[in-house]
């Protein structure tokens, strides 16, 4: 009833029902009878009877009720990845019956795997019949490295394909030049291995003697797709190889990055997404770096073109050329 008169979500709020809330939270409650226009106060539950009269009500905290909310929000997200889970675990076998190519071929052209684990197993059994070339695209998004094992069977089994004569090209952000843990690594490889970097990236691509690929299914890269369509294959390699002339070399020879008028070629990143008019947040993901580092780049940026604001910096910016051509 309360849906029907109102037209809209149980956990929703009405224009009525924040303007009586606002009432109630300055007067400190109001008549029962009052919250008749809007008994969607009381159904999300930012309305409570008062303890010494029934029949008043009054406001809870918005920063309580706020709080209730985003917490059911978080539990019916949690509830859909975990339906999200099922089906994927449900259609993964079969994957297997209707998604055959047209040569009549056993595997098919496109395959989900439902969780990190299925998926690290696939790229390990695709590298272990590989024999040519490993192509890879691994954006960091500025959080903790993963777990020492999971680093540890990843370096084993790429070191087994260049053994057996494979190729090894890599990608990365500017940022992981001088990641401990990236830099570790290739010290350890050895054979036919090189990574190089740009400002940017695209989503986590794996792409295997260019006959199979697997990229992310869904935002947090907890499923994966297993592609073997020839078209999609050549348009991934196509991407890729256009990404890695336009790359500074990083292994097995760095180059180093050219230094322009006191502005770093990370800054110069940074600023070329200040003046679009992104935020930190969203600066830090796109650069992969945490918000902090975002942050102390930008104020350092500020400090060189000697901005007092937001606003002048992205003026101070346009004006310094720091965004032109390279000379």
């Amino acid at each position: 009833m309360t849906v029907q008169a109102h037209r809209h979500g149980t956990e929703e709020l009405c224009e009525a029902g924040l303007e009586l809330y606002a009432r109630a939270l300055r007067e400190g409650g109001l008549a029962g009878a009052e919250a008749a226009e809007a008994p969607c106060l009381i159904d999300i539950g930012l309305l409570y009877p008062a303890v010494d009269d029934l029949s008043r009500l009054e406001p809870v905290a918005p920063a309580v009720a706020l709080q209730r909310l985003l917490r059911a929000s978080a539990d019916r997200i949690a509830a859909e990845r975990r339906r999200e889970q099922r089906l994927a675990d449900v259609f993964e076998p079969l994957f297997r019956l209707g998604g055959r190519n047209t040569a009549g071929e056993d595997s098919p052209v496109l395959r989900i795997h439902s969780n990190k684990e299925r998926t690290s197993r696939a790229i390990t059994e695709a590298l272990a019949e590989g024999t040519d070339e490993l192509l890879s695209i691994q954006p960091h998004n500025g959080l903790i490295a993963p777990p020492l094992h999971i680093q540890e069977a990843a370096l084993e089994r790429d070191q087994a394909f260049l053994d057996r004569g494979g190729r090894v090209r890599a990608l990365y952000q500017h940022t992981v030049r001088h990641s401990p843990v990236v830099v570790a690594r290739y010290e350890r490889l050895t054979g036919d291995v090189s990574a190089r970097t740009l400002d940017e990236v695209t989503e986590r691509l794996i792409i295997v003697d260019r006959a199979v690929a697997f990229i992310p299914a869904n935002a947090d890269r907890s499923l994966a797709l297993e592609v073997r369509h020839p078209a999609l294959i050549s348009y991934f390699v196509t991407t890729f190889d256009r990404l890695w002339r336009l790359a500074t070399p990083m292994h097995p020879r760095a180059v180093r990055q050219p230094t322009r008028g006191g502005i770093t070629p990370r800054q110069r990143a940074i600023a070329a997404l200040l003046v679009e008019g992104h935020t930190d947040t969203a600066i830090a993901d796109r650069l992969g770096m945490n918000v902090r580092t975002a942050r102390v780049h930008i104020a350092k940026l500020a400090a060189t073109l000697g901005s007092e604001s937001r606003a002048q910096l992205g003026y101070l910016i346009g004006r310094s050329g720091i965004l032109g051509p390279e000379r």
